[in-house]
């Protein structure tokens, strides 16, 4: 059996055929996330399992830089689970793990302007990756821009995530919104129906970030 094909069927519900590779996939990223929005450091560990199913998951459903992005997440996901494990002095709360915090307005328009433009930058050289990479990518990306997006503003969603920044889940509402139309298009409904609940998980996880930081406050 090879969990790495999305051919390999797990089970069918609702003639919806769910690969071993989406479904597992899938589980252990909406795991990690959950753990993420409670501010729990096993969501690295974890999500390194979801991004390495995930990146076989992407490049047999065309979608590129969603692919690419995995590559990304593995390395973050070792990075945030060291960022969050050691904290200087100032920045431990009383787990002594790394506090959350807010940046300045001014940080976060800027984040948000470097990500369009690599959004504009990612998406015009992913609509041409069949013709200049034949042999890798037998068939055009399925939506370059839109996908392109979503990795971009994951990059930016997820630096903030490693510093642990309130700001982080504000990003990933709408990066989580549009890759659930894309995954919904692509015919990956279960990753779909996760993005669309992942949307909800960032409103809580702002949300908690924002009361374990007024709990700072009232110290």
């Amino acid at each position: 059996m090879n969990l790495f094909d999305i051919t390999n069927i797990f089970f069918t519900v609702l003639d919806y055929p769910m690969s071993y590779l989406e479904f597992f996939g899938t589980i252990a990223g909406a795991v990690a996330v959950w753990l993420s929005a409670r501010g729990n450091i096993w969501s690295w560990p974890i999500g390194i399992i979801n991004v390495t199913l995930l990146f076989f998951l992407f490049y047999q459903v065309q979608l590129y830089p969603d692919m690419f992005l995995q590559i990304f997440f593995f390395i973050t996901n070792l990075v945030g689970w060291w960022r969050w494990s050691h904290p200087s002095t100032l920045e431990e709360n009383q787990k002594k793990e790394l506090r959350v915090s807010f940046m300045p307005l001014r940080w976060l328009l800027a984040f948000v302007l470097l990500g369009m433009l690599g959004t504009f930058g990612l998406g015009s050289f992913s609509q041409n990756l069949h013709t200049l990479f034949p042999s890798l990518f037998s068939l055009p990306s399925a939506f370059p821009y839109a996908d392109s997006f979503v990795t971009v503003m994951s990059i930016v969603a997820t630096y903030l995530m490693v510093q642990k920044k309130a700001e982080c889940w504000l990003v990933w509402i709408v990066v989580d919104a549009v890759a659930t139309y894309m995954y919904f298009v692509k015919g990956i409904k279960f990753v779909g129906l996760e993005y669309l609940a992942f949307c909800f998980i960032a409103a809580y996880g702002f949300y908690k970030w924002w009361k374990e930081f007024k709990q700072y406050e009232a110290r």
